[in-house]
């Protein structure tokens, strides 16, 4: 039996469509400046916010005996998994916004962190970061055009891209429990 997606995420997916679209085309697919659109921040974080309770419910329930092992041979450990998306909660901001990660975060390393509480604690602090630069960031910063992957988007896209990585992983982190023998706490 096919399930339709939830309400929110149906929802969610109308909001890229409609934002990230241009609604003509531009020179080279290149993004127009635009306007930051309204109540972002509160969509952002209800965004945010989701899918990272999502993940660190995911990373508690995983075996801390299964960290370091991989799932399958061809993939990344669960410990390198989320410390990946906690690495990109510091790393889109920083690279395309110009966001400094707090002091003693080396982004270059966190993917070698394995042990399970050091890893949690990492998704937790990086979750913080996201939503603190957020709600800090001036209109005028989420406005400002940056580049993202040889793209030129608005500052505001970028955090919508952070969202859809982190889903993405997310997505993958679940089969992988899975293959441990893990259900996610939401699906119980």
């Amino acid at each position: 039996m096919k399930s339709e997606p939830p309400q929110s995420l149906r929802a969610t997916c109308a909001i890229f469509a409609f934002i990230l679209l241009p609604a003509e085309p531009t020179a080279a697919g290149a993004a127009q400046a635009q306007g930051v659109p309204p109540a972002f921040r509160v969509e952002f974080l209800h965004q945010f916010d989701q899918s990272m309770a999502k993940v660190i419910a995911l990373a508690e329930a995983v075996p801390a005996g299964t960290y370091t092992r991989r799932p399958l041979p061809a993939v990344m450990p669960m410990a390198q998994m989320f410390a990946h998306i906690a690495r990109f909660n510091y790393e889109y901001p920083a690279r395309a916004m110009g966001i400094s990660p707090p002091t003693g975060i080396d982004r270059d390393t966190l993917e070698r962190v394995a042990e399970k509480a050091k890893v949690i604690a990492l998704l937790r602090r990086s979750a913080d970061h996201v939503r603190n630069s957020v709600r800090q960031m001036p209109d005028a910063q989420l406005e400002r055009m940056t580049t993202l992957y040889g793209r030129r988007v608005p500052q505001w896209a970028v955090l919508f891209h952070l969202i859809a990585h982190m889903d993405d992983h997310l997505g993958q982190s679940i089969a992988y429990a899975r293959v441990v023998g893990v259900v996610p706490p939401w699906s119980q």
